[in-house]
């Protein structure tokens, strides 16, 4: 049975890669490096701490439609490298965690050999059930929800349930989310969110924002933000 005092389903926005590499006096693109190296950091604490689902917004469908072509490239190389690495598999491997990556991304930047990695992990991470790790990639969740509402009308339901909906979205087969980590805000007190990120599973989430850019943000504040989760449901008897 979950430990309700320990967040079942993590979802992380980790802002601010490009924001830490200006301030190291870098390019963009070497943020994005240093964020993809920090996430295998970070995913293996939260699994650790025993976290069993974990969800990473890698790119919105806006920054791959807008950002500029070189930007793009150094994004979807990175992407690469670090999926195709075979310590990457190798741990997915020997701790049973199931891989999937949604949104659309690969529609968007038609890269063969992204692709190619991308279903070759999710075919064989298939059957694992211990551990979930899911990277939203060219995600929107405005679209999800309009896609969702546009499967509701095609399959003309006379009553809709919270269930239709929810088994139409592209994140129909994880469970809701707990808890929300946003980083690099500029102003924690008002922070802002982006493009309805996983609207309609985050309805009933703790949500933690942080000035922490991406890259620096560590397994301490990690561990902080578990423990302050923890702290907070046992004040309301959950």
């Amino acid at each position: 049975m979950p430990n309700s005092k320990i967040p079942t389903h993590l979802a992380i926005i980790p802002d601010g890669n490009r924001r830490w590499a200006k301030q190291q006096g870098l390019l963009p693109w070497q943020g994005h490096q240093a964020g993809a190296v920090q996430f295998q950091t970070i995913a293996r604490s939260a699994f650790k701490s025993g976290v069993s689902f974990l969800t990473l917004w890698a790119a919105s469908e806006d920054n791959l439609l807008k950002r500029s072509k070189i930007e793009i490239r150094w994004l979807v190389k990175i992407f690469t490298k670090h999926l195709q690495e075979n310590s990457f598999f190798e741990e997915l491997r020997e701790n049973r965690t199931r891989f999937r990556v949604l949104g659309r991304g690969r529609e968007i930047v038609k890269n063969k050999a992204l692709e190619r990695i991308i279903l070759d992990l999710e075919k064989k991470t298939a059957l694992f059930t211990e551990r979930n790790l899911t990277i939203l990639f060219g995600y929107d969740g405005r679209r999800e929800m309009t896609d969702a509402m546009q499967q509701v009308a095609k399959d003309r339901l006379t009553e809709v349930q919270y269930n239709d909906v929810k088994d139409r979205l592209w994140t129909r087969e994880l469970p809701r989310v707990d808890l929300v980590i946003r980083t690099g805000e500029e102003e924690p007190d008002w922070a802002h969110w982006s493009s309805g990120f996983m609207m309609w599973d985050t309805a009933n989430a703790e949500f933690y924002f942080t000035r922490t850019f991406w890259p620096a943000f560590s397994e301490e504040e990690l561990g902080r933000v578990l423990a302050q989760y923890k702290k907070r449901r046992q004040l309301r008897g959950a």
